[in-house]
């Protein structure tokens, strides 16, 4: 693995989408690359397609024209058996409304990304553990969603995305859905994991106050995409 590399090359691409007899654009002529353990914000208005490009990096939707090279891998070439085995690999995915499952606790939440690999269940329960300590959850494994506030239920989603150690973490909108302090407490500990662990986030934002904790902003606007901006986090 040369990390002197980008981790993510995206060349010539382009998606649209079919409305009746009409096509629309949405991303027109993508091209940028994305460095190790980079933490980037996607920021633009509704429909500049940032939300679609999180979707193509992380191989939820493919595109019409172009490569997105992770690892040096194209995923756009991959089939839907072998890119949902990629994403299971590769990506952890956290959402704005965290997607826990309520009749689990926290810990049988984290731990459902790891039913997909070869570890025993003492395995599986003492990495699920480690992640949920790691998000300061360690006193609340065996609560349930409901018995969780909203920053706690996102920091138990971001122990899930990160117990497999994927290659990249991408997360849209993760402070949609959160009061000001659970929100500024959910973006302390992405960078953490950014500085600490070296993990790449991508991370779809309309909050200037989230997008300053990345290190790079690029903004969408009509489906192009403007320059990078360094942030001074």
């Amino acid at each position: 693995m040369d990390r002197t590399k980008p981790i993510i090359e995206i060349r010539g691409l382009h998606k649209s989408y079919r409305r009746g007899d009409i096509f629309i654009p949405v991303l027109e002529n993508i091209n940028f690359d994305i460095a190790y353990g980079e933490f980037l914000a996607l920021m633009g208005p509704s429909g500049s397609g940032k939300s679609t490009l999180l979707n193509l990096i992380a191989g939820i939707d493919k595109p019409d024209k172009g490569t997105i090279l992770v690892e040096g891998i194209d995923i756009t070439k991959l089939s839907e058996s072998e890119l949902a085995h990629w994403r299971a690999s590769n990506v952890g995915f956290i959402f704005q409304f965290y997607n826990l499952i309520p009749v689990l606790t926290a810990l049988e939440n984290v731990e459902l990304p790891l039913l997909l690999t070869n570890l025993t269940k003492k395995e599986r329960r003492e990495h699920a553990a480690y992640a949920l300590r790691i998000v300061n959850l360690d006193d609340r494994m065996h609560h349930y969603p409901s018995q969780l506030s909203g920053g706690q239920q996102q920091r138990v989603a971001i122990a899930r995305a990160f117990v497999t150690d994927p290659t990249i973490l991408v997360a849209d909108e993760p402070t949609g859905d959160l009061d000001r302090v659970s929100a500024e407490e959910v973006l302390e500990l992405m960078c953490r994991l950014n500085q600490e662990l070296r993990k790449t986030i991508i991370m779809v934002t309309h909050d200037p106050r989230a997008a300053k904790k990345a290190r790079i902003i690029r903004h969408l606007e009509k489906g192009v995409m403007n320059a990078a901006v360094q942030t001074n986090y």
